[in-house]
Formats: C-alpha cells, structure tokens, sequence
C-alpha cells in the first residue's frame, strides 16, 4: 500500500503478531483474520475530521512503521494509530509488573509482546456499548456489521455526521443513544486524546454525559476506546472471577491491581484474554 509514511520508535515489550492475534478476536471490532504474516491493515474513522483512512503496520525491531491512505489529516491519522495499538505508550516498566506479580508474569510469558488493541476511537466504543446493551454480543455485532454495510465508509464504521443523520431502524432506544453518541464525538465529548489526559476516574464521568452510556459502558469507552494504560473496569465480572481462579478465593481486584500500577489495564487484558483462551467466552470487552 503506496501513501503517508510515519515511523514510531515502541518502547518496551511490544510483538505485532501477538496483538494482531489479540484483535483478530476481539469480537465488537475484530481484524479480518490474515494468513500470520508481518503486517497488521485496518480501516476507520479519523477523529476530528472524521475521514476515512487506511493503514498498515509494520514492525522492525523497536519500530513500527505506519503507512496511511485517505483525504484527511494523515498525521494526526497515524497518531491514532498509535493510540489504538498501545505503541504511544511507554511500557518499559511493564517486565517489572512481572517481578512483582508471578501471575503476571505467567500471563507475559504465555502471551509475549501484547498490548492491548482497542477500538478505532472512544466514539466506535460508545457505539458498540449502546449496539451491545440487552443483547448477546454475536448479535450486536451483527448490528455492527449491518451498520457499516448499510452507512460506513467503505468497510470503516459510519462517521459521526453520518451515524447522526441516519434512519436508524434499531430494538428498542438504540437508534437514540447512537445519535446522541454522535452528536457527543462531534462536539468533542468522546475525544481519545482528550480522556487519555484525564484521570481515568474523571474521564469515566465525562463519557457518562452522553445519554444512554451507564457506568459500565464509560468504563469501556475509557479502558477500551482511549485505550488508557492504567485504568480499571469495576464492573467487569468475568475479570472478578479470573482474580478469584489465579490469585485464590476471597482476592479482590482492587487488591492485587495496585501490583500493576502504572499498567492496570495490561495486566486486566491479559488475564482476560488467557481467560477467553481457556474457556471459549467471546471476547466482548
């Protein structure tokens, strides 16, 4: 793919293959699966002007290199990149989440070079989480893939201004909450950049004002839609009971997470994801 060219320097820990794996099955916004190979592509949204873009990562090294194709601002395109595959994120303190915390460092040997792949921007994890709300997650991805059928930019998820002005025909209050999720990224509400500045805590009752996104639905939009590194989901019970399993019953998360400081996330992802591997539950969060 010939077009704009960024390269970042990763630091730390930090394997394409095993993301890309990652994301291939992350149900609410999965990679088409590829052939294993060196190169991850993806289609999506730009925050801001909210043009479609193209990009392949590559990795060489402690290097990935970012090529982009659209009409829009490709740098701040491939910043968002960054953004959604954990590469803008310094992680050369997390080996030492391991030292401290043998479970950690079980679940970094079994799953080396992970960083947690998220949704293109917080705005597709507040559409996803009003898509997902009373429904099983195969059927809101359904909902997903029709929406992007029937609305998007040509395989990415429909813009906001698009998703805005839609006829919607939607279950219940579905169509609402998507326009107000809309209307919310277009005015800035959902900006990724914006929440990863803010203490996870305040960028949870930020993504609150939009109607329709509850409490656990901002913690998605923050966890995974900016992507933060160290912030918690408190109401995430397949995590809870992962806690209880690998550190012993009567565990808490809120007990043994301070270990993982400043990697609160990571850690929660792979334990989650060595969950999904043992179990077979589809990945939804």
């Amino acid at each position: 793919m010939a077009g704009h060219v960024a390269e970042f320097a990763v630091l730390g820990p930090w394997s394409l293959e095993t993301s890309r794996q990652f994301w291939e099955g992350f149900t609410p916004a999965a990679l088409a699966a590829e052939p294993a190979g060196p190169r991850l592509r993806t289609v999506f949204c730009a925050e801001g002007d909210w043009r479609r873009a193209e990009a392949e990562v590559t990795q060489s090294g402690a290097a990935a290199r970012v090529v982009l194709a659209g009409g829009g601002d490709l740098d701040a395109a491939a910043a968002q990149v960054c953004r959604f595959l954990a590469l803008d994120v310094d992680g050369r303190g997390w080996p030492q989440v391991g030292r401290r915390d043998p479970v950690i460092a079980d679940a970094q040997a079994r799953l080396p070079g992970l960083r947690p792949c998220g949704f293109h921007s917080p705005y597709e994890a507040a559409a996803w989480s009003v898509l997902a709300q009373r429904l099983r997650i195969v059927q809101a991805a359904r909902l997903r893939a029709e929406l992007i059928a029937r609305h998007g930019e040509d395989g990415a998820f429909p813009p906001p201004h698009t998703l805005a002005q839609a006829d919607l025909d939607l279950p219940g209050r579905k169509g609402e909450y998507l326009r107000a999720v809309a209307e919310a990224a277009l005015d800035g509400l959902l900006d990724g950049a914006a929440l990863r500045a803010l203490d996870p805590g305040q960028a949870v009752q930020r993504v609150q004002q939009v109607k329709g996104l509850g409490p656990f639905a901002a913690e998605l939009v923050v966890v995974r839609g900016a992507n933060a590194p160290d912030a918690l989901p408190h109401h995430e019970r397949r995590l809870d009971a992962e806690i209880a399993e690998r550190y012993g019953p009567g565990r808490t998360l809120a007990e043994v997470s301070e270990a993982w400081r400043p990697y609160r996330t990571w850690a929660a992802v792979h334990l989650r994801v060595l969950r999904e591997q043992r179990t077979g539950e589809i990945a939804g969060r």
